[in-house]
Parts: C-alpha cells; structure tokens; sequence
C-alpha cells in the first residue's frame, strides 16, 4: 500500500524537522514528542509513519548520509586527479562534514541505528565506504584495499572525534586538521611520491 501525497508530505516534514532539529540541538534532542511538536502533529502522528523511534531516527540519519555521499561524489569528480589527491579530497570533505554537523555525524554512526536494519542504514552508509576501498585500491594495489580502507575510515572518524573535542589541538598545537590528515594518508598509503 503506498502513501497518499499528503501522507507522504506529513512523512517528509517529520523527517526535515528531525534534520533541523538534530542541527540545531544534537542528536540527544531527537525525541517523537519534539520532532512532532515542531512538525505541528499530534505527538502521536509520526508513530503513523515510523512505527518505531529508531525508523524515524534512522531516517534522519539516511539524509546526512545522502548529503555526505553527495560532498563525497563532488569532491572527487575530477577523474584526472590521483587516487591519492582523491582520497585527501575525501578525507577533506568527510572531516569538514563531521565537524561541521556534529549532531548528525553522531546520529549517522549510531551502533544501534546501524544494527537495526531500519530503512537499509547499513546499505546507505556502504557505498561511500566502498569508494574509499577503490580509491585505496587504485593509490596502493599492492595492499589489502579493504583492510586498508577501514584502518583510514576509523582514523579519520578519530580525527573527527578527538578534534571536536579539541583534544587533538591540545595535544599537538595543530590549528588545522589538514596535516593530520596527511599524515593518517602517509601512515595508511605510505609516503607521497615528491616530484
């Protein structure tokens, strides 16, 4: 049974409410009550489209995947760049969306939205990850591109994390994040090849 198109509308504001509201407050902030109060629903209307908090949650979080897939997508776009120019591209793009959408970044890598399969999240999250191996795979194919990938992946999510925290900054006197992210490069690719 499809959504009518009022229904599907009422659908699609639950869920921009929940990106504005997640924006605005952090993801602590995401209760059915709230998103509904601001959406100008009853606080028992988006039970009608989201059975469960997690769908709706997981259907938030699907929207800053999206956005971020769509940064990623431009941000490599030139296909005469290097693998490595593309994966410093990536890393660029990955580390300014963590930072600058905390409360979503967090909302995106919750274990249990994750897990719980709502609305394919996982499927959502894989692609990107996906681009990365190949990216890996392309600068370094003498290596395990997968394994290789996923020990960036979890650097850069580091990176994001500690520098929120401003735990990186106090640690090395870095004021930007660009040259950790050259060295997460050098320590997972090996070296740039100086010309």
């Amino acid at each position: 049974m499809s959504m009518s198109e009022p229904e599907a509308g009422l659908r699609g504001r639950l869920v921009d409410v929940g990106v504005e509201l997640v924006a605005q407050e952090g993801a602590q902030a995401l209760t059915l009550r709230e998103i509904a109060r601001r959406a100008g629903v009853s606080h028992g209307a988006p039970r009608r489209y989201f059975p469960t908090h997690l769908e709706l949650l997981s259907a938030i979080a699907r929207r800053g995947f999206a956005e971020l897939g769509e940064r990623a997508k431009s941000a490599i776009a030139d296909g005469t760049a290097s693998p490595r120019a593309q994966l410093t591209a990536l890393g660029r793009v990955y580390l300014e969306f963590a930072l600058d959408n905390p409360g979503m970044y967090e909302l995106m890598f919750r274990h249990d939205l994750l897990e719980s399969g709502h609305l394919g999240l996982r499927d959502t999250s894989l692609p990107l990850f996906g681009v990365l191996v190949d990216l890996v795979g392309r600068a370094r194919p003498d290596v395990n591109a997968r394994l290789v990938a996923g020990a960036l992946w979890a650097n850069l999510h580091g990176i994001a994390q500690l520098w929120r925290w401003g735990s990186l900054q106090l640690a090395t006197g870095a004021d930007d994040f660009v040259p950790l992210l050259r060295s997460a490069l050098d320590a997972h690719l090996g070296p740039e090849a100086t010309r």
